[in-house]
This record gives structure tokens, C-alpha cells and sequence, in this order.
């Protein structure tokens, strides 16, 4: 399996919520499944976020990560391939600081929240 790192924003997640699955472009992916190298894959999607969220209008303004794995590095994923979802924790969390975990049955409920 490949785990991707889908960097994402709350008003993306609450749109792809009513899709299949979530938009797996820009992923970032680990090269190995040690714990570091996962971690740095999961921040350098958190960037990437902070850059989404700079070209939306000002409002909720916390990084989003979807973590995927499927078989290959490529192609599209369903709601069935995410393991997690990752969230800034407010919306004026440090960019240094860890993103808050959340379990895949809690999706809606963060999406019904924003």
C-alpha cells in the first residue's frame, strides 16, 4: 500500500464530502513507512495547505491533510482509502505546530462544523 499526503483546505474537504472520494492532486507521498519519513511527508502537505489557504478569502484559515493509502502512488481515491484527516487545531494555530488527528468515521462531523 501507498500512503499519500493530500494537502487540502475545509471548504475543499466539505465539497469533496459530497463526492466519492477526496481530490488526490498534489499528494505528497512517504518514500518508506518509518515514522519520520511519515511525518515529513504529513508537514510538507501541511505547507502546501498553508498555500492553498493563501489564495482563499479570509474566513476559516486552518490546514487540512488527507491521508490516503491505495495500492499505487497514482490514480484516484475513495472515502474507503482514507485513514485520517489532519486539522489545525484554530484557525490561528502556529505553522510550526502539529495538526490534530482525526478518525475517518469524524469526517462528517468536521465537515458539518465548518
Amino acid at each position: 500500500m501507498t500512503r499519500r499526503y493530500v494537502p487540502s483546505t475545509l471548504p475543499r474537504l466539505a465539497e469533496e464530502w459530497e463526492r466519492e472520494g477526496p481530490e488526490v492532486r498534489d499528494a505528497v507521498v512517504a518514500e518508506d513507512e518509518g515514522e519520520e519519513t511519515e511525518y515529513a511527508a504529513l508537514m510538507t502537505a501541511a505547507d502546501a495547505s498553508a498555500q492553498l489557504l493563501a489564495a482563499l478569502p479570509d474566513g476559516r484559515r486552518r490546514r487540512v491533510v488527507v491521508v490516503v493509502e491505495t495500492a499505487t502512488a497514482e490514480g484516484p481515491a475513495t472515502w474507503r482509502d482514507v485513514v485520517a484527516v489532519h486539522v489545525d487545531s484554530s484557525d490561528d494555530a502556529d505553522p510550526d505546530d502539529d495538526l490534530a488527528w482525526w478518525a475517518t468515521q469524524e469526517i462528517g462531523d468536521l465537515v458539518a462544523s465548518f
